[in-house]
């Protein structure tokens, strides 16, 4: 559920559905960011031809995740699905923009969504949740 806080800020009161938190990268912090220009010249060329002979087993390997991510989003739905059907307990989150700001425990899938109505309701009337993830919880 999205609100707006007094102030004007965007929060989303959802639940989680994984059972970790999500960790979010910043854009150029990647593992490859410092090969830019490799193989511009005859040189560098042979230089990256090596380096893709020895990463080689890591791409097979990368291959491999791939295909037990495509085959996890596949089970997905059922796994949700199930979830919802026998009644697990979730976690709710409430998000300042995309940035974790407090999670709790809840009940099963009706006492969680009357939960997030709560708080959502409190951050639209200015009564901030206490913060209960830190900034280096969550990826920042």
């Amino acid at each position: 559920m999205k609100v707006r806080d007094p102030e004007g800020e965007t929060w989303r009161v959802t639940r989680r559905w994984v059972p970790w938190r999500r960790r979010l990268r910043s854009a150029g912090t990647g593992p490859l960011d410092g090969l830019n220009g490799l193989g511009d010249d005859p040189v560098s060329a042979v230089i990256a031809i090596v380096l893709l002979v020895l990463a080689l087993p890591f791409i097979i390997l990368a291959l491999f995740v791939a295909f037990e991510f495509v085959l996890l989003l596949l089970l997905i739905p059922f796994a949700a699905l199930a979830r919802v059907a026998l009644g697990a307990h979730w976690t709710i989150e409430a998000r300042r923009g995309f940035t974790t700001w407090w999670d709790a425990p809840s009940g099963d899938w009706r006492e969680s969504g009357e939960r997030i109505r709560e708080v959502a309701h409190a951050i639209g009337e200015g009564r901030l949740p206490p913060r209960t993830v830190g900034a280096d919880d969550d990826g920042e």
